[in-house]
């Protein structure tokens, strides 16, 4: 009879002991490398906002007033005529939709906290707490207030205070510089980017 070292057998049975089925990784007391990198990826960014006009050309930037009740621009201003139709952003409940002083207002919903708005629209037969979805058309420029015949204003809340929308919004092509004679490059135009004169008017994104 043969005699076998006790290590040995100890060793062939902890080889043939069941697993109970789980990864080898697991049965050690790690973890598997797939839960390793589900933990260690960082959380996708929330999509940005569609713009309400296609195409879009900002004609006046977010000014943040000094105090709640100075004057400021709390919104941006899209070039725009009136008819020209004004799609949402992106899902959300419509919030408010009527007559404020002189113009037409539509107010978005897109939950915690945040409501955008949009002057002046006249929507189309949309009512309080209707589901809208991206790139839906919620109505049409109107006339009213100071972007009247001209510009749509667009302005964005956060917990009832006036934020810049473009955080929210896709970000408008940067200003360059025109080129000074026909077929000249602009030094500021980024190397393989054509020159567009509508740049010049947008201000460079934040």
């Amino acid at each position: 009879m043969v005699a076998v070292p006790i290590a040995v057998v100890f060793g062939l049975a902890a080889v043939a002991a069941p697993t109970g089925g789980l990864p080898s990784s697991l049965a050690k007391g790690g973890v598997s490398p797939r839960t390793a990198a589900a933990s260690t990826e960082p959380p996708r960014a929330s999509p940005r906002w569609s713009w309400p006009l296609t195409p879009h050309r900002l004609v006046r930037a977010y000014e943040a007033p000094p105090s709640p009740y100075a004057a400021g621009h709390r919104g941006v201003d899209l070039a725009a005529q009136p008819g020209t139709i004004v799609t949402a952003p992106s899902e959300a409940t419509v919030h408010f939709t009527g007559v404020v002083v002189d113009r037409p207002v539509l107010t978005l919903d897109h939950g915690s906290g945040v409501l955008s708005s949009y002057e002046p629209v006249v929507a189309a037969g949309l009512a309080v707490g209707a589901p809208v979805t991206r790139g839906m058309a919620l109505g049409v420029v109107g006339e009213g207030a100071h972007c009247s015949g001209a510009c749509l204003h667009v302005g964005v809340r956060v917990d009832g205070e006036y934020v810049s929308p473009l955080q929210f919004f896709d970000r408008p092509p940067r200003s360059v510089l025109l080129p000074l004679r026909p077929g000249e490059a602009s030094p500021a135009a980024p190397r393989g980017r054509p020159v567009r004169r509508g740049d010049a008017r947008c201000g460079r994104s934040p």
